[in-house]
């Protein structure tokens, strides 16, 4: 077990094992090392730059090229309709940023780490230029195909860290990429981008996120959960300001299902466990009960789910930081 500080615990758990309907059972049943990162305090990060690129890269060349793989919630019995959902009601958040921010929608965008063009083809509806690049190639190739009807529209087969643009844009967006990079290339990247914004244009960021510090998850799936105050200080060390800090809700209920069908599948036998029955459920309570629904853990006291999510509305130099919980009507 790597970098563990055992200083100042924000939980302590009960000696004895909780009831499946108490909020104390979420923290009893994870894995033993998944609790001691649930006890680390916000001082506590593991080293920095720990993730081996080539892993990653091997994890997404076989990643399914529907939304739900991208989007990271298959398996969990959801309708297939729940992909669309969540990408429809983030793409009113991000309506909402480009608007307040007032973007020149005549301008071009860079979709940096594109997944399967869900982004670039609502980008290809809104502004003259998309660029959109994807290194795997199972996801670029759905990617090209979905705006392949679209003329002001480019793909390109490449590593984001490699690519080198050309031109300027209004709309630099990096949705779910900086996860899978080490700090300095993170540092890199965004210095490198800075150059190729047109005047008054934003950099923009859509990133899973933990409460307190920086967490590595390693294994065959690695990535890189840091907080929203760990995000900010990478911004300022690249002259960038995050102008406006928005909490992704609709990626907060859908996470709050996968987590509870994880629970189920972890703790229920495999010939009992009805997945597709119980993630239906899941979901449709959870849709159902929002907006309160995702305001119950936080009026408990739990940090759950464990993961978060946040939009990042960033620009060169030194502006006022604002944050906001990010609520689309459509929702």
């Amino acid at each position: 077990m790597r970098n563990v500080s055992w200083k100042k615990p924000i939980r302590i758990l009960r000696p004895t094992k909780p009831d499946i309907f108490t909020p104390a059972f979420y923290f009893w049943n994870r894995a033993p090392e998944k609790r001691v990162k649930i006890l680390m305090n916000s001082e506590t990060e593991p080293a920095a730059n720990t993730l081996d690129y080539s892993v990653v890269k091997s994890y997404w060349k076989k990643a399914d090229s529907s939304i739900m793989g991208p989007y990271m919630m298959e398996g969990f019995g959801f309708p297939a309709s729940a992909g669309r959902f969540r990408f429809r009601a983030e793409s009113g958040i991000v309506q909402q940023l480009i608007h307040k921010a007032k973007v020149d929608t005549t301008g071009a965008v860079l979709d940096l780490g594109s997944g399967v063009g869900y982004w670039a083809e609502f980008f290809a509806l809104k502004f003259n230029k998309v660029i959109a690049v994807e290194a795997s190639t199972p996801l670029y190739e759905t990617m090209a195909q979905r705006c392949s009807s679209y003329d002001n529209f480019t793909a390109i087969h490449d590593d984001v860290l490699s690519f080198q643009p050309e031109g300027r844009f209004s709309l630099i967006f990096l949705g779910g990429l900086l996860m899978y990079l080490n700090e300095k290339d993170v540092v890199a990247l965004l210095r490198k981008l800075q150059a190729f914004l047109a005047p008054g244009g934003i950099i923009l960021c859509r990133e899973s996120t933990v409460r307190n510090g920086t967490v590595t998850r390693d294994g065959d799936y690695q990535a890189v959960y840091r907080s929203v105050p760990t995000y900010l200080s990478l911004f300022n060390r690249c002259d960038l300001t995050g102008v406006k800090t928005c909490l992704n809700v609709p990626y907060i209920l859908m996470q709050m299902g996968c987590e509870i069908v994880k629970k189920w599948k972890a703790n229920v036998p495999g010939n009992l466990q009805m997945v597709s029955v119980v993630g239906h459920l899941a979901y449709w309570g959870l849709r159902l009960g929002n907006p309160w629904v995702t305001r119950i853990p936080s009026l408990m006291g739990i940090d759950f789910p464990e993961l978060t999510n946040h939009f990042f509305l960033l620009c060169s130099g030194s502006q006022p930081h604002s944050s906001d919980k990010a609520s689309p009507a459509n929702l």
